[in-house]
């Protein structure tokens, strides 16, 4: 999984916006079914840099002119700046027919009325759709988008430094992972786990795990939440997890970068996407054999942890004069051959837990894939994007806790620039 996706993900900034391509040709006229039923047309479809691997977009581009007659236009976006440019092309008249967007961004495009109600579709083919990656797709109670993949954080491990403290089996709940970082920290000769005060994605997480919302609804609008008693149990766990490493805690995963330090070979763990172990085997290629990975434990052997779900999902622009063709492509891409395609070559989660098999070699995503379910996202309101805007307020909250300060004090001193933010118009 590249890092630009998750980068992306938690970007809350938008940049001036360039002008978008839409469609050049007809209209989709009426319902229609069978081959050649759309011959003539072109559906253009705009997808991330880095999302659709060349052989997974030859497959499906033959198959959706075999089924359809018509034709299939990828144009690869990047990151930088798509938000805006999004926006800016889903006000135009002939906007891109399918677009691919971040799974937290989508309730902003379908506040501004910009995205079709897809909710007929998700009867059709989405039954059976993991609800928690599906509930960013929905807004106001429609769906508006429809889940495609996904991407979680994992612990990765260093096989050595476990076995040099006695550890022979990775742990199955969270006590047994304290349990083994305490093995690790009594043989003396490494960091336990290397944990920064704001790895701000890795305690959403666990405040999703307590069940805690980090919003809360005062009448008509939003304020924070962040006092609540379960963000507080979140906070206590990260202070745990956090008091078994020397990693700055004014500083989150890339100041300096974890998989960087890890690699040196003196870190027990760190938390961390999958594709960060290959940023470690970058700096010291030494120790690519000595890397493992498993599902971050929860309270139970039976629920992991919760996670923060980063990913993408596929709208359809409410402007698109292709609404039916555009249908018929995300009943492509999203059956179980070509979403299971891509699970298998980029290594990210599906959309339904019945294609998790397609993971299976991939030690990374078999570790991430277990606590997809019972994942979750920061709060699904176009509110929240100025909240997490440098500098975010809730990694300022974390590094008071971890300085001294009661997760009650440091909640209350930083709810008021939450509130301030979260007044913001989009």
């Amino acid at each position: 999984m590249k890092r630009k996706l998750i980068a992306a993900i938690g970007v809350a900034g938008m940049m001036i916006g360039l002008a978008a391509c839409g469609s050049d040709d007809g209209s989709d006229s009426g319902k229609k079914t069978g081959p050649d039923s759309y011959k003539g047309q072109t559906l253009t479809v705009w997808a991330m840099d880095g999302s659709t691997p060349p052989g997974w977009t030859k497959d499906l581009t033959a198959a959706f002119k075999k089924k359809t007659g018509a034709t299939l236009k990828f144009e690869t976006q990047q990151w930088n700046g798509i938000q805006q440019k999004i926006t800016t092309a889903l006000s135009e008249s002939t906007p891109p027919d399918v677009i691919e967007v971040g799974n937290t961004q989508t309730p902003a495009y379908a506040a501004t009325g910009g995205l079709a109600d897809l909710s007929d579709l998700k009867k059709e083919i989405g039954g059976d759709w993991t609800e928690a990656l599906n509930e960013s797709s929905v807004f106001d109670g429609k769906q508006y988008a429809a889940p495609w993949y996904f991407a979680n954080r994992v612990v990765i491990y260093n096989k050595k430094v476990w076995a040099d403290a006695g550890i022979t089996d990775t742990p199955k709940t969270r006590d047994e992972f304290f349990k083994d970082l305490d093995a690790i920290k009594k043989k003396g000769k490494a960091e336990p786990i290397y944990m920064p005060g704001q790895n701000w994605y890795f305690f959403d997480g666990l405040t999703i795990g307590q069940g805690a919302d980090l919003v809360k609804k005062e009448g008509d609008k939003y304020v924070s939440n962040l006092s609540d008693p379960k963000v507080t149990a979140a906070m206590e766990l990260y202070k745990k997890y956090q008091s078994y490493s020397k990693a700055p805690k004014d500083k989150d995963e890339a100041t300096p970068q974890q998989a960087e330090v890890f690699a040196k070979g003196n870190v027990g763990a760190f938390i961390g996407m999958g594709w960060e172990a290959g940023t470690a085997i970058a700096a010291n290629k030494a120790i690519e054999g000595d890397i493992g990975y498993f599902t971050i434990p929860g309270e139970t052997a039976e629920k992991p942890e919760g996670v923060f779900l980063g990913g993408s999902n596929f709208a359809v622009a409410a402007g698109s004069k292709k609404q039916d063709l555009a249908k018929e492509y995300l009943k492509l891409a999203l059956s179980d051959q070509f979403e299971g395609a891509l699970a298998k070559e980029n290594g990210v989660i599906p959309n339904k837990e019945s294609l998790n098999s397609n993971l299976t070699g991939n030690a990374a995503a078999e570790a991430a894939a277990p606590a997809a379910a019972v994942g979750g996202t920061t709060p699904l309101i176009p509110e929240w994007a100025a909240v997490e805007n440098a500098p975010n307020p809730i990694k300022n909250y974390m590094t008071a806790v971890l300085n001294g300060k009661t997760p009650e004090e440091a909640a209350k001193a930083a709810e008021s620039e939450i509130n301030k933010r979260l007044s913001q118009k989009s």
